[in-house]
């Protein structure tokens, strides 16, 4: 048994056409024969739109357009991969916050929850998804953002037990491009899990073993937070926004696309990028 309700998507109807317009691009990219498709453009955008803004259930998406579930998931990875080729490079971004006049850049990692994927890690016992400073299994994302909090960039995804450093590290552009954004006098602000890279990023002084942070330290330590907390409204606005982020229930070295996807959602829908 069922109930038929009506619902309000809470996004624009520019973004659905945006969402539409890029799906319709791919289908000729591919040479998609007209009439072979369940759903048109349109509607396959809204279905997308609906997992990322409610984290709709596939088997209620399928049920909604009278379509297999597996096609649902066809069109939903689909619209994932046409948003995702569309994210910004970091090159490009840090290229615009300093057209923007940005004195600086905040870095921040964010874990992505994620149901338990059982693959061992490093640690005999531990998975490798499994966070032991969240308490919980997801996936590290490293995030840049405008001194306002707005983000400008996401990464690819890292195992949840590496540490922000390490995730930094293991990605193929972060540090290099920070390093070159430095070279110029600007600063790329971030917390203590970054200790590993201090000639990289700005980071605060950390309190010695027994001992207390001086005055003129303590008063830095005040200023660099006061700046760098901004950077968690990038992580909040993307989480709040796209609730498919608070949880992800499927194979987590995916969820870098998905960010990115999110990521260019949230820019169109704001018609901002800095």
């Amino acid at each position: 048994m069922s109930v038929a309700y009506t619902a309000v998507l809470e996004v624009s109807e520019g973004s659905v056409l945006f969402m539409s317009g890029l799906l319709h691009a791919e289908r000729v990219r591919r040479g998609t024969r007209k009439g072979t498709r369940a759903l048109g453009t349109y509607k396959q955008a809204v279905l997308v739109l609906r997992w990322f803004l409610e984290d709709t259930r596939m088997s209620a998406l399928a049920r909604d357009n009278n379509i297999a579930v597996s096609t649902a998931y066809d069109y939903r990875d689909e619209g994932i991969a046409v948003l995702a080729a569309r994210q910004p490079s970091l090159h490009g971004a840090l290229l615009a916050a300093k057209a923007a006049g940005h004195s600086h850049v905040i870095v921040d990692g964010t874990l992505i929850y994620t149901d338990r994927v059982s693959t061992p890690g490093p640690t005999s016992g531990v998975d490798l998804w499994w966070s032991g400073k969240h308490h919980h299994h997801g996936g590290n994302i490293q995030v840049v953002s405008a001194p306002d909090g707005w983000p400008l960039w996401t990464s690819r995804v890292r195992p949840g037990r590496e540490h922000d450093t390490s995730a930094a590290r293991a990605d193929p552009d972060l540090l290099s491009r920070i390093t070159d954004w430095i070279s110029d006098g600007a600063l790329a602000l971030a917390d203590l899990g970054y200790e590993g890279e201090p000639e990289t990023f700005t980071i605060p002084f950390k309190k010695p073993k027994d001992g207390q942070l001086t005055v003129d330290q303590q008063a830095y330590n005040a200023i660099h937070g006061a700046l760098r907390c901004l950077g968690e409204r990038a992580n909040s606005l993307l989480k709040t926004t796209y609730k498919n982020l608070r949880r992800y229930r499927g194979c987590p070295w995916r969820l870098g696309d998905i960010v990115a996807a999110a990521l260019v959602l949230l820019h169109h829908e704001h018609h901002r990028t800095t």
